[in-house]
């Protein structure tokens, strides 16, 4: 398990000096994972928030080997890597380990890349993808995204007279993925740094495809103040609207669960984009998000094996 006195003695592969707003969990996101990965590590990074602040010509934020792809297919670069790789090895011109890390938002990754992802992971590719899923479009203006909850208000769902915000429930990729018969598929969150690195540690102990979708809370977008973007995180694992768990071989294991469920109205008060869901009038779509999260965390619950 991830140390974190270790971990701190680490060379920072994530510098400071980049321009992410006060208080961005992707750029948390991004210093964790390669904390652990170590400097033996090819990073991608698709088009998006963290890309967009940590490359601004000429300078880079990345101390490890950087690609910048498009927004549809960091997966599919980070394949190529990973392949010409193996051929190396297989040619003797080289002989270290590599960790090969694609990052993406969930814009990237929910939605514009998931055809390029979807088929990384079914051809067995060594990679670790990690998606920071602030569950809007926010480096482009706040618009909605596969990810947004139901409720949210985005610049291209607003709340109005009509609407009460977007009104379908998120996709679920966590499980999409684990559909693909990865070896390794996680959730993790911002603020819990213990089970975001150890499941990053085990990742990149497990050879093929792995998905880690963490859950970054944005205070752009989400509309909180910069210094609670940790405190949210956990709050959305107290709730249960993000729970901790992770898919090793088919096998569920939830890796957090809280000693008491947080009702989702103490998560509607914490943010902006939830402000209309305070007012009585609509009391029912927070009842009906509530079963929503209730459920899947019972199914959860019954889906995990007790060793």
């Amino acid at each position: 398990m991830a140390n974190i006195k270790e971990l701190s003695k680490q060379k920072e592969l994530f510098t400071g000096g980049h321009r992410a707003c006060a208080g961005c969990g992707a750029v948390i996101v991004a210093r964790q994972v390669l904390a652990v990965a170590g400097p033996n590590t090819v990073v991608v990074s698709a088009t998006g928030c963290l890309e967009v602040v940590s490359t601004i010509f000429p300078y880079t934020a990345w101390n490890v080997p950087f690609l910048h792809s498009a927004f549809e297919n960091a997966a599919a670069t980070i394949s190529g890597v990973e392949a010409l790789y193996k051929s190396w090895i297989r040619q003797g011109k080289y002989d270290k380990k590599v960790n090969f890390i694609a990052f993406g938002g969930d814009g990237g990754t929910y939605d514009i890349g998931l055809q390029s992802l979807s088929g990384a992971m079914e051809r067995g590719h060594n990679i670790l993808y990690v998606c920071y899923n602030n569950e809007a479009y926010m480096n482009t203006g706040i618009q909605r995204s596969g990810a947004t909850p139901k409720g949210a208000d985005t610049t291209t769902e607003p709340v109005g007279k009509i609407k009460k915000g977007k009104e379908q429930y998120r996709k679920n990729l966590t499980e999409i993925m684990a559909a693909h018969g990865i070896p390794y598929v996680a959730q993790s969150v911002v603020g819990n740094w213990r089970d975001l690195t150890s499941k990053v540690e085990k990742a990149l102990s497990i050879e093929g495809p792995k998905f880690i979708n963490i859950f970054q809370p944005c205070r752009l977008g989400w509309g909180y103040k910069p210094e609670l973007t940790c405190e949210l995180g956990r709050l959305a694992a107290e709730t249960c609207i993000w729970p901790l768990y992770e898919v090793v071989n088919g096998q569920y294991k939830i890796t957090y669960k809280p000693k008491e469920k947080k009702a989702f109205s103490e998560w509607v008060k914490t943010q902006g984009r939830f402000r209309h869901l305070l007012k009585p009038e609509n009391k029912p779509i927070v009842d009906d998000i509530q079963a929503h999260v209730d459920k899947f965390w019972e199914n959860l619950l019954k889906k995990e094996v007790v060793i």
